[in-house]
């Protein structure tokens, strides 16, 4: 037992102030100089989770408290990254469970609470945004309590401590009416509650690798938290796959520990520590680094399967390669399986053509993520609608996933909420009122009839409704549910939208494109008001004549057109479009550009 060690992970539901805390870990550990200047959540050093405000990527730093170094991993709380927080949790002993103190808990709360109690975790419980003003500490308590009994906890689980807290504020109290100073309170529960690594320091050197990144100087780097023994710099070591075959034999050139935001070269590694080699090649997430005379791999927790899959093909449209410079099927393929090397909730096939993979993950918010980082890094390719991963029991019966799904809504649009998840075929389980006018609404619905419902439930709601979602089980399937009933305007040339032209088709239905932008036929360039697609030319400009007009010309006004967001273009689309993505951007598309391939097309599925 390592006794000046502890390894913790802090676990919660999306924006429930995961990251926030750990920076109050760092300030009030010592781990800022007094003067320094610091950002917010500096964790999330990632570009695209400064941008969304969320933490896509697990991470590990530590902090120093009365001589014990405390290992702290920070990891996501969106179910689509549920992958990385399954990882995290095996090379922890201990977990902090924060819940909002007005939301109470949620779908991920509940999913990340199940996996740390069934590998017997014992969570400190920390109800944090205790200055909110609509604040319920006590009726959230008693909902957290329900939610350890329903998941099967323990008698030891169930006695777990709680503390009220506020990381922005920076402080934690284990009652409402003690002094809010500091998280002095917490640091002293971390170490009198979580237990010490129990390691053994003289055994062989074993670790389980759980994440993976790499390094533009020293390569691949492989972390995880040493089970037993000691690795030095230089030391020869092997990697065992899942089955214990042996994956590689290397040497480590560098082991490097997480020293606060710092990552810091050791000379060596001791058990019971979390910590980064580097020197290996080809060992990867799940696999074991150990001593040459180990031959048994350690135990690798199972991850849920993904239940959402995506096409992605190379872009075949008029303007490829225009705005990318990475845009070969082989490109694209060694991106992605490089992508799916380090993420194993990610599960990357070939398909039936050369030019096309197939990508599943847990969600859209997972594959949008990856298909955003790809775009940034100079890639063009074409991507398809998402479809959910079906399976069969054992009597050949067609199940499908099903997600739990939480709405948080005014009072006034519970009805529209209500009937537009009734026509996705979800099944209501619970309504009840959450205060300030709201209501909490709990459905059961399969997770296709929610691709593309969310940018409509913000419609129908003003922009006030939250929801939250995470994958329930598979249930046998329930039927047909239907789709976009609005048809799209599609663009019958190729050049330059010219603002005539477009002012005439606005009649129509709303634009995707401004005047100005570069069109191709076959492209989507707006939404038709009614159902069926028409086509356009958006290229036609005003016919000039030497005949004078009696009064002014009609002044040429247009709307503002409705540019896509990724996410919202990838629900939007239906089986017979696309997405094309760029590094400068994302346009709409038909999946056959030519018409009369179009209509082939349409008589085949009619047929």
């Amino acid at each position: 037992m390592i006794q000046n060690m502890r390894n913790i992970a802090i676990i919660a539901h999306v924006d429930h102030g995961k990251t926030t805390f750990v920076d109050a870990f760092l300030k009030q550990s010592g781990a800022y100089r007094e003067n320094q200047q610091v950002v917010n959540c500096a964790m999330d050093s990632n570009d695209l989770e400064r941008e969304r405000g969320i933490t896509i990527f697990a991470k590990c730093t530590s902090v120093e408290w009365n001589n014990t170094r405390i290992n702290i991993v920070d990891t996501p709380g969106h179910a689509d990254f549920g992958g990385e927080v399954e990882r995290i949790l095996s090379m922890v002993d201990g977990v902090i469970l924060l819940v909002d103190s007005a939301e109470g808990p949620l779908p991920q709360t509940k999913f990340v609470l199940s996996k740390a109690l069934n590998l017997g975790l014992r969570p400190i419980v920390v109800i944090n945004k205790i200055d909110r003003s609509d604040a319920r500490p006590t009726e959230v308590h008693n909902e957290i309590f329900d939610l350890f009994a329903n998941l099967g906890a323990t008698e030891e689980q169930l006695d777990f401590p709680t503390l009220f807290a506020s990381g922005r504020e920076g402080w934690a109290v284990a009652d409402l009416s003690d002094e809010r100073k500091d998280i002095t309170p917490l640091f002293n529960k971390i170490l009198e509650h979580v237990p010490a690594p129990q390691c053994d320091v003289n055994g062989p050197f074993k670790m389980l690798v759980t994440t993976l990144e790499a390094d533009p100087f020293v390569g691949r780097i492989l972390t995880g938290r040493i089970v037993s023994g000691r690795i030095k710099t230089n030391q020869m070591i092997k990697a065992l796959s899942r089955e214990g075959r042996v994956v590689e034999n290397a040497r480590a050139s560098k082991i490097i520990a997480f020293r606060g935001l710092k990552r810091q070269p050791i000379d060596e590694g001791i058990a019971g520590d979390i910590v980064s080699i580097a020197g290996l090649t080809d060992a990867t997430v799940a696999d074991t680094l150990c001593d040459p005379s180990v031959t048994e791999a350690l135990h690798a927790e199972p991850i849920d399967p993904p239940t959402l899959a995506m096409t992605f093909s190379i872009n075949t449209s008029p303007l490829s390669g225009t705005e990318g410079d990475k845009v070969t099927s082989r490109m694209i393929w060694d991106r992605l399986c490089k992508e799916a090397e380090g993420n194993i909730a990610l599960r990357v096939s070939r398909t039936d053509t050369t030019d096309a993979f197939e990508v599943a993950g847990r969600g859209e918010l997972q594959l949008g993520v990856l298909i955003e980082t790809m775009r940034r890094e100079g890639y063009e390719l074409s991507v398809s609608r998402p479809r959910v991963v079906f399976k069969e029991d054992e009597n050949g019966q067609k199940l499908e996933p099903m997600e739990e799904v939480v709405i948080d809504v005014d009072d006034e649009y519970t009805g529209v909420v209500v009937e537009k998840m009734s026509l996705r075929k979800a099944e209501m389980t619970e309504m009840l009122p959450s205060g300030g006018g709201k209501t909490r609404l709990t459905f059961v619905a399969p997770s296709r009839g929610l691709i593309g419902y969310y940018s409509e439930f913000l419609t129908d709601t003003c922009g006030t409704g939250v929801m939250n979602r995470l994958f329930h089980s598979y249930a046998p399937h329930k039927g047909t549910i239907t789709g976009r009933r609005n048809g799209v305007l599609i663009s019958t040339e190729q050049g330059k939208a010219v603002p005539y032209a477009l002012w005439n088709i606005q009649e129509r239905g709303p634009l995707f494109i401004p005047a100005g932008a570069m069109v191709y036929a076959g492209m989507i360039i707006g939404a038709n008001a009614k159902p069926g697609d028409i086509e356009v030319n958006p290229i036609k400009g005003k016919k000039l004549t030497n005949m004078r007009a009696a009064g002014k010309d009609d002044n040429v006004l247009l709307y503002p057109p409705r540019i896509m967001p990724l996410e919202m273009a990838l629900s939007y689309i239906e089986d017979d479009e696309l997405v094309e993505v760029t590094p400068k951007n994302i346009r709409l598309r038909k999946k056959y550009l030519d018409s009369n391939e179009r209509r082939k097309f349409e008589r085949r599925k009619e047929d």
